[in-house]
């Protein structure tokens, strides 16, 4: 497999220079799994400064609402109630029991090379008959010149459809971890092992290279903070009554007068 590293100062730039690094040298393999091909390589995608603007590209699956739903998802667990009903874990689950530990061991030592959250839990992912073992392996905090670095493992990474808002809702993490840290939002480095496109979004792919090659970064993408923020926080309603509903019908039904 082709081993490729592209970077960027912002989000936008790094992950549309991994789109045409993947269209241009990903390998076409099988996936048995998902009964069809897939173009693939290796990826690492390195973004000096994850909070600079513009942060949104608009080449990713969804809007302002899922990308709001998936942010909230991952910082504050809003679908954790589904493990059990259906699902085998969330990521917030599994990120937020150790981040107890991130806190303590960067604080006792700034310089600590040793802030490691596993995500994949190798008993679960592994056992026999498990389709869907986590694909975001485990993620690593490092200090340095008063910043907070994150280093971020994918065992597969869907880049079309994906990718995008795998890394903003990661760097949205670590923006808070390194403000409970009292530290700066230092760079963000996105690793997958299989940075991939399925033959069902070749053509997706192909428009999305297609744009990059033809507009200017300004034309595809929008500023986070002021304009696209606000329809986020906007969705913030119709994302809780969504959750409220999809939780309603999950959950049983608590006795009269139980809390």
């Amino acid at each position: 497999m082709d081993e490729i590293l592209v970077k960027g100062k912002t989000l936008p730039e790094a992950y549309h220079k991994s789109i045409l690094q993947l269209y241009t040298k990903g390998r076409i393999t099988d996936c048995p799994d998902y009964r069809q091909k897939q173009k693939e390589c290796s990826m690492t995608v390195y973004v000096e400064e994850p909070l600079a603007e513009p942060m949104i590209s608009k080449l990713f699956i969804g809007g302002f609402e899922e990308l709001e739903q998936y942010r909230q998802e991952i910082l504050d667990g809003i679908l954790d109630f589904l493990i059990g009903h259906g699902w085998d874990y969330t990521y917030h689950n599994r990120i937020e029991k150790q981040l107890p530990f991130i806190y303590r061991e960067l604080r006792r030592n700034p310089d600590s090379r040793r802030a490691v959250i596993d995500v994949r839990d190798w008993e679960h992912d592994t056992r026999e008959g498990n389709t869907s073992p986590a694909c975001l392996q485990h993620i690593q905090y490092f200090i340095r010149d008063g910043k907070l670095h994150c280093k971020i493992l994918m065992r597969s990474n869907d880049a079309p459809e994906a990718a995008f808002m795998n890394m903003f809702a990661f760097i949205m993490l670590q923006e808070r971890v390194a403000g409970n840290l009292g530290c700066k939002v230092g760079s963000y480095t996105h690793r997958a092992n299989s940075y991939h496109c399925y033959e069902k979004d070749f053509k997706l792919l192909e428009d999305y290279v297609k744009k990059i090659k033809s507009c200017s970064l300004e034309e595809l993408t929008y500023n986070y903070r002021g304009f696209f923020k606000e329809l986020m926080d906007e969705a913030k309603p119709a994302i809780a009554e969504k959750v409220a509903h999809l939780k309603a019908k999950i959950l049983p039904a608590k006795p009269a007068g139980e809390n």
